[in-house]
């Protein structure tokens, strides 16, 4: 599933290739995709163009002089940029066609992926942008911040950094790192986190961010970037997905739970 780092990583290529194209077409192969009417989505966007691709969380915000067009990937989400006559592939449910002959496919084997286009003054009415936390990689994210957010919480840490309301653009990969950076076990209940260990998970979480994004993000067999692009950060994980393994500070097996429905990984030791 695309996180923080991979949909960033998608953002600065798109930036890269499509900014300034005019769009002459949109097409629509399967519908519940996109959250507008069909007509409205189509009007807002041909004879526009790009004029820069921004991030709000795992949400990327296609920019044109009036609109935003809001892309969520959810979890096999996947841009493609193709000839504009090339042959429509059974998964690509939305195609933009440039005027230079070129195209840009969104790709979606488990069409849980979403898309919107709204008014650039109307974008915080949209309750999926409004509702957001604030971002790890962000000066905002403070100690007090998160403190305040979690010390009523009576639920595990886990869960709490998959609340996007909180801290918003983390999931199942970095929450599980970021916890082990910061030495916290992952069933601790926020309101047995202290200020300090707050202060711990602010430094991990922009740490492990700005180093996933500069190596392209994580590609593993759940989520794989297209665009030509592999994510190496995968090289760094210390737990996730290393169940068995030995831990890299202590030796001690990395264990697989499962919390709230998420495969968790952590080390018994090191996240007492």
């Amino acid at each position: 599933m695309p996180e923080i780092a991979e949909v960033e990583t998608v953002r600065n290529t798109l930036k890269r290739r499509i900014l300034h194209k005019k769009i002459k077409d949109v097409q629509v192969f399967y519908a519940p995709i996109v959250l507008n009417d069909e007509k409205q989505f189509k009007e807002a966007l041909i004879d526009k163009e790009f004029i820069d691709i921004k991030r709000i969380g795992k949400w990327l915000l296609f920019e044109t002089d009036t609109h935003y067009l809001l892309s969520h990937l959810r979890m096999e989400g996947k841009y493609f940029l193709k000839k504009k006559d090339d042959p429509i592939l059974k998964h690509e449910h939305v195609v933009l066609l440039f005027e230079d002959g070129t195209s840009m496919r969104y790709h979606d084997t488990r069409k849980f992926g979403r898309m919107k286009v709204v008014k650039k003054e109307e974008l915080y009415d949209f309750e999926g942008i409004r509702k957001l936390g604030i971002e790890p990689i962000s000066e905002k994210l403070t100690k007090e911040y998160l403190f305040e957010k979690i010390k009523k919480k009576n639920l595990p840490m886990k869960t709490i950094l998959l609340d996007q309301t909180i801290i918003s653009g983390l999931g199942n990969i970095y929450a599980d790192e970021v916890l082990f950076d910061a030495k916290i076990s992952p069933l601790k209940k926020g309101k047995e986190i202290t200020l300090e260990e707050c202060e711990r998970i602010k430094n991990s979480a922009r740490k492990i961010i700005l180093e996933a994004i500069s190596m392209g993000g994580t590609t593993i067999r759940s989520y794989t970037s297209s665009l030509g692009v592999t994510g190496r950060f995968q090289q760094n994980l210390k737990v996730h997905q290393r169940e068995g393994e030995a831990c890299e500070v202590c030796h001690t097996p990395i264990e697989k739970i499962k919390i709230g429905g998420r495969s968790t990984y952590y080390c018994g030791k090191c996240q007492k």
